[in-house]
């Protein structure tokens, strides 16, 4: 297996294909770091820390490594590998790095970091989560004092002096999320001291994949003032008898919903109205669409869970609570409504941000992940990012064993409570993957009335999600999972502490059970990577079924079946091919859903960078005098001449500001609500993506025109004292709170499926009157 994925690297290394980045020329420079181990390992503290700072500006990457390793094994224990330092070494040329599960990528990361910031650099290490960024920069910390330098943290709680000096350091470790809603509020700064990131520099990302690809193209928003959510309540009551088939309609991709006839006669008579596509009835429509779809579409333990009486979606790509996660276009609160929960806070978007473009705003980026080769097209096309892999320091001897295919869930399952049964007859430790909440609430209660115990590890309750799934590989552990649910933590065979690692390894290490396919072979990769950690025994298997979710949504027609056993389990090749062929529409799916939205994007994004560096001049420099001094030269003089021309400059700062940071907010609402029916274009043979960005461009033709417009008109009527700008009196309403949250993928299906779902909606009212 090792030679036949070394073949594999060569010929992509020839081809030049992406993913093919070799980690061979760096061995010279890693054996000349280990030419230096014995000298450094006879310095004092300080000895060690006056070398490091010694290397500061050099940019010598050998001296780097060498200190690292020196650092590490000091500070943690830890000496590391040469293929580590490989790893060092890819990190500080750019390169996202693929490293097997256990192979040590935080080290690699934290060393990396060191490389940089001796460099003169500033480092962002960012984390797929809170958690993760709290216990590297608290376990990784003594690394970077021995070398003289310093680390922090930022998380969700940290207080804004605690921000400000955390990112003042030279390696902050911090959540991608975080570090993008301090951006968005910086951006919306009125003092440019009350500023807490410096300009992008370095930022090596830890889950590359998750990050770059998963979270890419998710928006991250700041939100300001409150508006009632009226309306959601009865448009949820009006569906909530409604029963499919009779009254509404699902396609068989379960993307896509929408009233029959006699359903919408329900719904009219549940409203009391006459006619829902009446002209006038066109916003009460669109929240019975949107109620339609949150009742029958999205499930409870599913897509979301219910704790502390607030909705809490599910992250499908790594099975935790996305607890600052919201749906778009009025679904959370419909989803709300359904529950009959209070609705949260809702207002206006002041600015948004995805992630994608985010990590864009950096000098330099790398990464490391267990799977970045399976996506190295998808990070050479959206960031000009290669990617290579590291092989692993003890080979892998894993056994990845062959689907079992079976034709349903119930088969399935049986199948798998068996397995699970001869595994923990053994003492030999079982993680069994699953791909939602209630699967593996399903699974647990199985596998309890069969007499086994097993440990949940869900959405439900991640917050000791590290603790179970390091216990994960002691004798006679069960442990049923979501996806990826306790990544970035370590399963070690024997325990946490490794006193049975022996035991457990002669009876063949962890077994991994994968309770169907997920949506990329990344996500399978991952959940297998978990066993056969730094050479240990272990076993990946998945069991599939015909009916799972990705099979029925993205290959409906299964093959006629000839090879069938009395318990359920499929033998005819076409079904093994058609499962993968359904896996691999989804993940193009996947892909085209990324593409798309970074097209959308882009024209946005552009605008949105000229809106910034105007502000930029506003906030720090005196461009808002001249402008409101020309447009109202006589209002000018005369505050002037009570007020004073420095007072006045301030509150002209002030007032520009206010308007450009309202109109824009204006000009996000205009761009959200012409996405959402832009698609109906495709209807008069226009491209979508083309409409859309022209008319995007001609909402913003005179965009600088307009917002100084505004201020002179303000300004007109501001009430300026020698005190300064009031600017309650002269109706600068900035909100008197704000708050983040993600929004998650639009879950409407595609344009084409909203043109279709459109186009029913014109034609069944029409048969109802006729």
């Amino acid at each position: 297996m090792g030679s036949s994925g070394a073949l594999t690297r060569s010929v992509r290394r020839l081809l030049g294909r992406a993913g093919s980045v070799g980690a061979g020329p760096l061995g010279r420079s890693v054996a000349r770091a280990g030419e230096r181990e014995a000298a450094l390992r006879e310095l004092s503290p300080t000895g060690l820390r006056a070398a490091a700072q010694a290397a500061r500006g050099t940019d010598d990457h050998v001296e780097v490594c060498a200190l690292g390793r020196e650092a590490a094994r000091r500070a943690l224990g830890e000496r590391a590998f040469d293929v580590q330092l490989e790893g060092v070494l890819s990190l500080l040329r750019g390169t996202v790095v693929e490293m097997a599960t256990g192979e040590g990528k935080t080290l690699v990361g934290a060393l990396a970091a060191a490389g940089f910031a001796l460099g003169g650099r500033r480092v962002h290490v960012l984390s797929v989560n809170d958690y993760l960024a709290r216990r590297d920069a608290e376990w990784m910390g003594p690394v970077y004092d021995l070398l003289g330098l310093t680390g922090g943290c930022v998380d969700q709680h940290s207080t804004w002096e605690q921000r400000r000096d955390a990112y003042r350091r030279d390696i902050v470790h911090v959540a991608v999320g975080e570090v993008g809603f301090d951006t968005l509020r910086d951006r919306l700064r009125t003092d440019a001291t009350r500023a807490v990131l410096p300009p992008p520099d370095v930022a090596i990302v830890d889950e590359a994949d998750a990050v770059l690809i998963d979270e890419a193209r998710i928006p991250l928003v700041l939100a300001g003032g409150v508006e009632a959510g009226a309306g959601d309540a009865r448009a949820a009551h009006a569906v909530a008898d409604l029963v499919e088939g009779k009254h509404y309609e699902c396609e068989p991709d379960r993307l896509t919903v929408h009233l029959t006839d006699e359903g919408l006669v329900e719904v009219e008579r549940v409203l009391g109205v006459d006619d829902l596509y009446a002209v006038g009835m066109g916003e009460q429509l669109s929240r019975i669409n949107v109620a339609l779809y949150a009742r029958a579409l999205l499930h409870r333990d599913v897509d979301y869970v219910v704790a502390e009486d607030r909705i809490s979606l599910v992250d499908t790509n790594r099975g935790r609570l996305a607890r600052r996660q919201q749906w778009p276009d009025g679904l959370h609160a419909a989803v709300e409504a359904k529950e009959g929960l209070t609705g949260g806070p809702r207002g206006e978007i002041l600015d948004q941000l995805i992630v994608q473009d985010l990590i864009a705003s950096y000098r330099t980026v790398a990464g490391m992940t267990g799977t970045a080769v399976v996506v190295a097209e998808q990070l050479r096309e959206f960031y000009r990012l290669e990617t290579g892999d590291l092989p692993p320091n003890v080979p892998c001897v894993r056994v990845d064993e062959d689907d079992r295919l079976y034709i349903d869930g119930k088969s399935r399952d049986a199948a798998l409570i068996t397995v699970v049964e001869r595994a923990h007859a053994s003492g030999r430790p079982v993680l069994v993957g699953t791909p939602d909440v209630s699967t593996s609430e399903r699974i647990g209660d199985a596998l309890r009335d069969s007499g086994l115990d097993c440990a949940i590890l869900n959405a439900r309750d991640d917050t000791q999600e590290a603790a179970i799934i390091a216990r994960a590989g002691a004798v006679g552990a069960i442990t049923v999972s979501t996806q990826m649910a306790g990544r970035g933590t370590d399963i070690r065979l024997g325990g946490p502490d490794g006193a049975d690692h022996e035991r457990v390894a002669e009876l063949g290490g962890l077994l991994v059970i994968g309770v169907g396919r997920y949506h990329t072979r990344r996500l399978d990769d991952q959940l297998r990577g978990r066993a056969g950690r730094q050479g240990d025994p272990g076993t990946s298997i998945f069991l599939t079924s015909l009916d799972d979710e990705p099979i029925t949504r993205h290959a409906p027609d299964p093959p006629r079946l000839s090879r069938v056993d009395e318990d359920g389990r499929v033998f005819d090749a076409a079904a093994r091919r058609h499962v993968e062929h359904a896996q691999r529409v989804a993940e193009g799916a996947l892909s085209d859903t990324h593409r798309t939205t970074w097209r959308y994007n882009q024209q946005l994004h552009l605008q949105r960078v000229e809106v910034l560096d105007r502000r930029r001049r506003i906030l720090e420099g005196d461009e808002a005098r001249p402008v409101l001094e020309e447009r109202c030269p006589q209002r000018w003089a005369e505050l002037t001449d009570t007020v004073g021309e420095a007072v006045l400059a301030e509150a002209a700062r002030e007032i520009l500001l206010y308007e450009l940071d309202r109109a824009w907010s204006d000009h996000l609402a205009f761009t959200a609500e012409l996405r959402e029916g832009i698609h109906l274009r495709a209807l008069g043979r226009q491209s979508p993506l083309d409409a859309f960005h022209a008319e995007t461009r001609r909402a913003f033709a005179d965009f600088t025109t307009r917002v100084d417009t505004a201020a002179a008109d303000r300004l007109r009527t501001a009430h300026i004292t020698e005190a300064g700008l009031d600017p309650t009196r002269s109706g600068l309403h900035r909100p008197t709170s704000t708050w983040t949250y993600m929004v998650t993928d639009n879950p409407f299906g595609t344009p084409d499926d909203r043109v279709a779902a459109y186009l029913r909606g014109l034609i069944r009212p029409a048969s109802r009157n006729d």
